[in-house]
C-alpha cells in the first residue's frame, strides 16, 4: 500500500501513469499523515456506506476504506482514472464514478450502492464551491446520516457558527435549519505541500430528520431578506424584501416575538426566527 501522504511516492505514481501534475490535482497535497485518519475517525462510518467528493490521489479514500463497508469516490477529472486505479488497487469495496458532483443524480447513487446501509459524505472539498456543494448536499439527501468535509478555516467558523453572533449569516442559518454542525479538527496550512496561504478545519454536520417545525419556504424567505442588507436593522429588511409585509406588519410581528425592532439578523437565535417566521407567513 502506498504512503500518499509522501510527496514523493507521489511524483512517482503520477509519473508512471504519464500525469501531469499542472493540469490535474492543484498544488496542495496532504502530507501530514495523522489528518486522514482522524477525518475517516470523525466521520464515524465504521460499517457503513460513504460518498467522497473529489478523491484526488486517494488518500483520504484509502482511510475511508479501512472502515466503510463501501465507499463510493465522484471525481470530475476523468484524467485521474489511471492513478486512482493504482492508488486504490488494494480495495475490494471502493468504487470510482467520474462525474461533476453538482449534476449528479445522488439519490439514485444511494439506492443502488448503499442499500440497506446508513450513508454519509467525508471530503476534502475545493474552497471555490464549498458552499454550494454542501448546501445542495443538505437540501437534496434528507436521508445522509453526516458530512463530514474540510474546507477552509473562516468558512468552518462561519458555516458553525451559533445563531445570534457576529460570526452568523444567512449559509450559518441554512446550515443550521438541515443539521447540526460543529468543528472537529484544525489542518494548519503546513500539514500541506506547499502550504496554503490559509488554514483549514474540519467540520461535521449531523443532519436533522425534522424540519425544525417550521414551513422550509417561509423560513428561507425570512431568512433570505433578513440579511439582504447586513448593516440595516431587521425592520426595514424584512419590510423591504418580503413581499405583502410593510413595516407596521413587521413591527408588529417583531413585538409578538419580543424581539427588538433595532435588532438586526445576526443577533436572533433559531428559536427567534422560527417564531418570528410563523407570525409573518403562518406555519
Amino acid at each position: 500500500m502506498y504512503d500518499l501522504t509522501n510527496i514523493n511516492t507521489l511524483h512517482r505514481i503520477f509519473e508512471k501513469n504519464g500525469f501531469n501534475l499542472k493540469k490535474g490535482l492543484g498544488q496542495n497535497f496532504i502530507v501530514d499523515p495523522e489528518v486522514c485518519p482522524q477525518i475517516a475517525l470523525h466521520a464515524d462510518i465504521d460499517g457503513e456506506g460513504v460518498i467522497e467528493i473529489g478523491p484526488g490521489a486517494g488518500v483520504l479514500t484509502c482511510e475511508l476504506a479501512k472502515r466503510a463497508k463501501k465507499v463510493v469516490c465522484i471525481e470530475l477529472d476523468t484524467k485521474l482514472k489511471p492513478i486512482l486505479a493504482d492508488t486504490l488497487s488494494d480495495f475490494d469495496n471502493v468504487e470510482v464514478i467520474f462525474a461533476d458532483v453538482m449534476k449528479c443524480d445522488l439519490k439514485a447513487i444511494i439506492n443502488q450502492h448503499f442499500k440497506g446501509m446508513n450513508v454519509s459524505v467525508c471530503a476534502n472539498l475545493p474552497y471555490y464551491i464549498t458552499s454550494p456543494i454542501i448546501m445542495m448536499l443538505l437540501e437534496t439527501l434528507p436521508e445522509l446520516k453526516s458530512i463530514t468535509v474540510m474546507v477552509q478555516k473562516e468558512a468552518a467558523i462561519r458555516l458553525c457558527a451559533e445563531m445570534g453572533t457576529r460570526e452568523c449569516g444567512a449559509v450559518t442559518a441554512a446550515v443550521r435549519y438541515y443539521s447540526s454542525p460543529q468543528q472537529v479538527l484544525d489542518v494548519p496550512r503546513d500539514s500541506f505541500l506547499p502550504p496554503p496561504k490559509v488554514d483549514s478545519a474540519v467540520i461535521k454536520l449531523t443532519v436533522n430528520s425534522d424540519n425544525q417545525g417550521v414551513n422550509r419556504s417561509h423560513f428561507f424567505k425570512v431568512i433570505k431578506a433578513a440579511f439582504s442588507m447586513r448593516r440595516k436593522t431587521l425592520l426595514n429588511c424584512l419590510s423591504a424584501h418580503l413581499d405583502g409585509c410593510d413595516k407596521a406588519k413587521v413591527l408588529n410581528a417583531l413585538e409578538q416575538c419580543g424581539i427588538s425592532p433595532t435588532a438586526r439578523a445576526e443577533e436572533l437565535t433559531m428559536d427567534q426566527y422560527i417564531a418570528l417566521c410563523k407570525t409573518i407567513l403562518g406555519e
